[in-house]
């Protein structure tokens, strides 16, 4: 499972990259898990050239036992968060999956296989799958697919929904939240800030000039980890990491600073975003 979740962690560091060439500035939110999960049971079926070619995404030997392991422990009862993933496979019913693939998908990732008509109900195939999305998603997520997204000649949806709901372990008094000015590279705009004083897990990445911060969940299970670079640092080189900036950090190094402990208990007075 260990090498799972450092080569979905490396996985994304570049995905993060990619989506911020184009606009460094905007927000970006996205699940690696989903996109790697997704992609490890489109491995599952393929063949031929297309295995050699999803073989180079460096996925280690042990994917699907490891992947498998994770979403177990991803998905465990009885935690003081509510966080659960959900895959399922849409196909085309006049389509023969080999059953091998079914029950791997099944086995590995929790992924039943449904039967749809997308060559002569699409656009009830489509809402069908945005309805399940939604459902997953307690309501978050209602339109996934937007119409004409997919058409007739469809084999093969995969899906993967994933829900988050938590406390934070030191709760921000709702009292204490104002409006501030946010600085995003060398522009300012206002944005509800929260605040609090009390001890927090305080670190900073020498190469990028960045200081690291732990906001944990109840529990101390799950943290939100937050990257803030010193005053007059481009945000570039926190969202690139180990892209073609030499200082920008490896998903290793900064994986090495949050998990063993380098990062020390200091009382702090944080402000912060306020979170919905």
């Amino acid at each position: 499972m260990d090498s799972v979740s450092e080569a979905n962690g490396t996985f994304a560091c570049q995905v993060l990259k990619m989506l911020c060439q184009d606009k460094p500035s905007q927000n970006v939110f996205f699940s690696p898990l989903s996109i790697s999960s997704a992609l490890a049971m489109v491995l599952l079926g393929a063949k031929g050239n297309t295995k050699v070619q999803m073989a180079q995404v460096s996925f280690p030997e042990d994917i699907h036992k490891g992947f498998q392991m994770l979403l177990t422990q991803v998905n465990k009862p009885g935690s003081k968060y509510l966080l659960t993933t959900a895959n399922r496979l849409f196909g085309e019913k006049t389509c023969d999956f080999l059953s091998t693939f079914k029950e791997s998908c099944l086995q590995f990732y929790h992924a039943e296989l449904e039967l749809l008509s997308f060559a002569e109900a699409t656009e009830e195939s489509r809402e069908h799958i945005n309805t399940w999305v939604s459902k997953e998603t307690k309501g978050k997520i209602q339109e996934l697919l937007p119409p004409n997204l997919i058409d007739e000649q469809a084999r093969l949806v995969l899906v993967n929904a994933i829900y988050f709901k938590g406390t934070w372990d030191e709760p921000f008094d709702k009292t204490c939240t104002c409006e501030m000015p946010f600085k995003i590279n060398q522009e300012e705009i206002p944005v509800q800030m929260m605040c609090q004083e009390a001890y927090f897990n305080i670190g900073y990445v020498n190469e990028v000039h960045t200081q690291v911060l732990e906001l944990p969940y109840a529990s101390k299970e799950l943290s939100m980890i937050i990257l803030l670079p010193d005053d007059g640092v481009d945000l570039s080189s926190i969202s690139s990491p180990g892209g073609a900036h030499t200082e920008s950090p490896s998903f290793s190094s900064l994986f090495f600073l949050t998990s063993d402990g380098s990062l020390s208990s200091k009382l702090s007075r944080v402000q912060t975003n306020k979170y919905h």
